[in-house]
């Protein structure tokens, strides 16, 4: 489980999958969500605009889990 921080109250998930790394491109992250390869909090997500806060969960394709946290200031 790796930890990735954002500098905002919330993130939506498209946005997110590109600054973890998930994604490489908006296109891709939309894929990605669309074809239903992305759990957030052990659920299926198929809505790019969700919007995640920190103590939420993603699940990318490979079994890779992202926490979202808070970055510290």
């Amino acid at each position: 489980m790796a930890e990735v921080a954002i500098t905002t109250e919330t993130i939506d998930l498209a946005a997110f999958l590109k600054w973890a790394g998930v994604a490489r491109t908006g296109g891709e992250a939309k894929r990605l969500i669309q074809e239903g390869r992305i759990r957030v909090n052990d659920r299926r997500e198929r809505r790019r605009g969700r919007q995640l806060r920190p103590g939420d969960s993603v699940a990318a394709p490979g079994g890779e889990i992202l926490t979202v946290v808070r970055e510290a200031r």
